[in-house]
């Protein structure tokens, strides 16, 4: 007996090219592609192709009619990276700033802004998307 799984480890289903070999919608920027060649979007369907095969699923949300809400159910790890990486850096930035005033300062201030905003980004990135699969797996 052959044993063939039909999902990714995200929940996505899996269609061998040979099932369906064109996908004739227009390609998408809006998501990740996760190792994908390219990734389509047929309002809350979002398709990846790979070599062999594509990864199906729906979203909650189209992100083309509702952005906001995509990023809160379906991408949230993105929202909140994004919101503590802005935050970090205005802190960051303000904190080696303030007092000063020369161009050097506020270069400095930017910079140690641009760097603590990127690293919070990133943790806060790995964190949220952490929490996310462990949720979907618990379901």
């Amino acid at each position: 007996m052959i044993h063939v799984d039909f999902l990714d480890g995200e929940g996505s289903i899996i269609v061998p090219k040979s099932v369906r070999p064109i996908v004739d919608w227009k390609e998408t920027l809006i998501g990740s592609k996760k190792g994908a060649r390219k990734q389509f979007r047929y309002g809350n369907l979002h398709i990846r192709e790979f070599e062999d095969y594509y990864t199906v699923h729906m979203d909650k949300a189209d992100p083309a009619k509702d952005p906001l809400g995509h990023l809160l159910m379906d991408a949230p790890e993105y929202l909140v990276a994004s919101i503590v990486g802005l935050k970090v850096a205005q802190k960051a930035a303000c904190r080696t700033y303030q007092g000063k005033n020369d161009s050097h300062a506020m270069i400095r201030g930017l910079s140690a802004g641009l760097r603590a905003g990127a690293t919070a980004a990133v943790f806060s990135f790995a964190i949220t998307s952490l929490v996310k699969e462990i949720n979907r797996r618990g379901r």
